[in-house]
């Protein structure tokens, strides 16, 4: 039995364990746990709004949320996790008109768009009381995620697989056909290497001789626990760069900061809370009744390209080597698809290679060869 080892235990790199064929590999997950994005990250699964001019990145995004019906299912996951909770966007109204039209031309491609509807305010605030009277955008596609559940589930559920996870920082080192790699306590080799650190890439690929088109970005989000009856409610996309997404049982998450500066720093700032308090709280009826509710912060660090856009395949020039990296802000709707794209390259389920090309430019577009 082949032996696969992916480092990086986040949304692809656990994705992907679990989709592997376990009859013909025995796999390892090495991840230390620092600064994981995934684990802080709870967000919006609805792309279809999005005005990013990059087609091979939207048709990723549209496949990777057309993807979760089938992800629901062959995980289980439930509500406390995942739930298909529909979508408001709150604009000024001649901004709504246009993004109504844009998701009834999305739509004839992207049926789990759902039902379009243009709400008044008194409307909008009917099916999510929190916001103040404003007129939105609902569709009935569209759910939550959050990102901590579900790295804790696919956990379980590779550990039930006889999935190994070692916590620990990793290095890796090139060795004729096969990998190794080097942590605190192990000293392991592989036939097939999967790089699934998010920024992390960087460190691992620099000691092969590349460089790595990269940058770690902080993340910061704020977490409410209350008593609201907040099971029913759809996730909202405020104007700028908030959101709010109701999950169950009164919780309540606003976020979240995009701090470029902030390299690996985790630690939660008073200057993140009050952007976030301020920009969303613009929005809300009420804003000191939610701010009173007992409050956490969840800090993380996504990885970015210059582009803004996610890659994964074969690392150029290397044999057994993948990688996949700058997930962004949309990793939530994106990596999993992404995971269970890797494994079936590797699991060869297609008679030929899975092609790539569709969602993501060439990997010779991010990682290359130092000179």
């Amino acid at each position: 039995m082949k032996k696969v080892m992916i480092i990086g235990g986040g949304i692809i790199g656990l994705t992907l364990a679990n989709y592997l064929d376990k009859t013909k590999f025995d796999v390892t997950v090495i991840d230390s746990l620092i600064g994981q994005a995934t684990s802080a990250s709870a967000g919006i699964i609805s792309p279809w709004l999005s005005k990013r001019r990059n087609k091979k990145w939207y048709q990723l995004a549209q496949d990777g949320a057309a993807f979760f019906p089938k992800l629901v299912r062959d995980f289980a996951l439930d509500e406390s996790i995942y739930a298909p909770c529909g979508t408001l966007v709150v604009r000024p109204e001649k901004a709504l008109q246009e993004l109504a039209e844009l998701a009834e031309n999305r739509r004839k491609a992207a049926p789990g768009i759902g039902e379009i509807d243009l709400l008044t305010g008194s409307q909008t605030k009917e099916v999510l009381p929190l916001l103040k009277e404003m007129p939105s955008l609902r569709i009935t596609g569209g759910g939550r995620l959050d990102g901590q559940a579900y790295l804790a589930h696919l956990k379980a559920n590779a550990q039930q697989q006889q999935v190994t996870f070692i916590e620990e920082k990793a290095e890796i080192v090139r060795t004729g056909h096969h990998w190794q790699i080097k942590t605190k306590d192990h000293f392991l080799e592989t036939e097939i290497l999967c790089l699934t650190a998010g920024p992390g890439l960087l460190d691992l690929l620099s000691p092969l001789g590349y460089q790595v088109d990269i940058r770690p970005q902080k993340g910061q989000l704020l977490s409410f626990a209350t008593n609201l009856p907040t099971n029913s409610w759809p996730v909202a996309m405020l104007e700028g760069e908030g959101d709010l997404i109701p999950f169950s049982n009164g919780q309540i998450l606003l976020g979240a900061t995009h701090e470029n500066d902030a390299g690996w720093d985790l630690t939660p700032t008073e200057a993140a809370q009050q952007q976030l308090m301020t920009g969303i709280g613009a929005f809300l009826e009420d804003p000191e009744a939610l701010f009173a509710a007992p409050m956490t912060m969840r800090v993380g660090t996504r990885a970015y390209t210059s582009d803004f856009a996610p890659f994964f395949g074969e690392v150029p020039d290397e044999t057994n080597l993948f990688a996949a990296s700058g997930l962004g802000s949309s990793g939530l709707t994106t990596g999993p698809y992404i995971g269970y794209l890797l494994a079936n390259r590797i699991n060869e389920v297609h008679a030929q290679p899975t092609d790539f090309s569709c969602y993501t430019k060439p990997m010779t577009e991010y990682i290359k060869k130092r000179l």
